[in-house]
């Protein structure tokens, strides 16, 4: 009887997903490239994403279309004089009015005096007086002087004045033009323009926190949902993970900008087409930093979110370590629509806040060029230094699973 002896070899294989060497993957050509276009093409996708920014662009050209809408209605406006002369140039402005067939009226309002006229402003009797300068006319109006009479009133004043003039037999241009400057004095800052500041610095403000959040999200959510899915460990055989993250952060990031984009676009058509652009060309200035503060503020965010993706294994993780990043984004927020003086100064300066409270500070026209260059320099380095240490993170942190990562754990993970 003879026996055979059979021998059997046990292989042990790794307890963690099995990862090709970086060196030894599939030569794709820019796979940040790949990821990046999927990304985008999902979101194009997404039916509430598609409706959301729809809504957005109709409340915009809604805003729009009654803004214009209320500034083209009718104006009826009452000047104070208080002598002849004042009166018929008045007069002579109204000429000049109601040729616009605009439907807008001019009257003038006889005072005792110049201090009763300028008193009339204060008390709102009258939008403006006509008073008699050292080297003019004046043109007294509270805290503003709506634009068609101030032209109105001073077409009149150099009429009369060159005419005047003329007559005297002045032989210079400097003769017959003497005294016909006009000038505008406001007794007060404008109201108008200061609710138009605090109006853009909530636009600013929201689309930040809107972009942030929203975009944000789908990061996350989607580095965990291949996390769970382990689709990223068939992902990570041919392309290098870091460049999972490159491409994740740019994608989102050029549709957050793209949104934008689309937004300001279709606000200036609107502006335009409605009329209102010429009173708000000061705001130009403000929004190009913005869009400057915007672009670095949210890259270094994303790269956050998509660690925070990474770092999580459920949904109920990526909840609860969110947190802290909420706070952030949520203090920029709360800084754009109640921070003022020093402590909006401050936050300018602080990497991320600073996309918010710059371009806010901007808004007065009064800031050095060197201010938002140093601020947008600081949000540079911190956006860099948060990418790279995303970086680290997301590659030890993505391929975990079973349980959630803090950051210190991810760190300490070899790979």
């Amino acid at each position: 009887m003879s026996s055979t002896t059979q021998s059997t070899t046990r292989v042990t294989l790794p307890a963690g997903p099995v990862r090709a060497p970086e060196d030894d993957m599939p030569a794709v050509k820019n796979p940040w490239l790949v990821v990046m276009v999927r990304e985008i093409m999902v979101k194009l996708t997404d039916r509430n994403f598609l409706l959301s920014t729809g809504l957005t662009l109709v409340l915009i050209i809604g805003g729009v279309a009654v803004s214009g809408f209320l500034g083209s209605r009718t104006s009826d406006y009452t000047v104070a004089v208080s002598s002849g002369e004042a009166r018929e140039l008045v007069a002579g402005g109204a000429v000049t009015i109601e040729a616009d067939d605009s439907g807008d009226t001019l009257t003038a309002e006889d005072v005792s005096d110049e201090v009763a006229a300028r008193q009339a402003v204060r008390d709102g009797d009258v939008d403006a007086a006509l008073v008699a300068g050292t080297d003019g006319w004046v043109v007294v109006g509270l805290d503003e002087v709506d634009g068609t009479l101030s032209s109105a009133l001073a077409q009149s004043v150099s009429t009369s004045v060159l005419s005047a003039n003329a007559q005297a037999a002045g032989t210079t241009v400097e003769a017959l033009t003497a005294g016909s400057e006009v000038t505008t004095e406001l007794l007060e800052s404008s109201e108008q323009n200061e609710a138009i500041k605090s109006a853009v610095g909530f636009v600013f403000a929201f689309l930040f926190y809107m972009a942030a959040i929203i975009f944000g999200m789908a990061i996350a959510n989607s580095v965990l949902e291949e996390k769970q899915n382990r689709v990223v460990e068939i992902l990570a055989t041919a392309i290098p993970i870091r460049q999972l993250l490159y491409g994740k952060v740019i994608g989102n990031s050029i549709l957050a900008f793209a949104q934008i984009a689309v937004f300001a676009v279709v606000a200036l058509v609107a502006v335009n087409v409605t009329g209102v652009a010429s009173d708000l060309g000061w705001l130009l200035g403000a929004s190009g930093w913005f869009i400057a503060f915007f672009v670095v503020g949210f890259t270094a965010l994303a790269a956050v979110w998509a660690v925070l993706g990474s770092l999580a294994s459920r949904s109920e993780d990526l909840q609860s370590n969110t947190g802290p990043i909420t706070t952030v984004i949520m203090v920029a927020l709360f800084v754009g629509l109640f921070a003022d003086g020093v402590w909006l100064t401050v936050a300018s300066y602080v990497p991320v806040i600073s996309s918010i409270a710059m371009p806010i500070r901007m808004l007065d026209g009064d800031v050095p060029l060197w201010e938002p260059l140093i601020a947008l320099g600081l949000s540079m380095l911190a956006a860099y230094a948060l990418l790279r240490l995303g970086e680290r993170v997301y590659q030890r942190a993505v391929m975990q699973g079973g349980t959630a990562l803090k950051w210190r754990q991810a760190l300490k993970v070899e790979i």
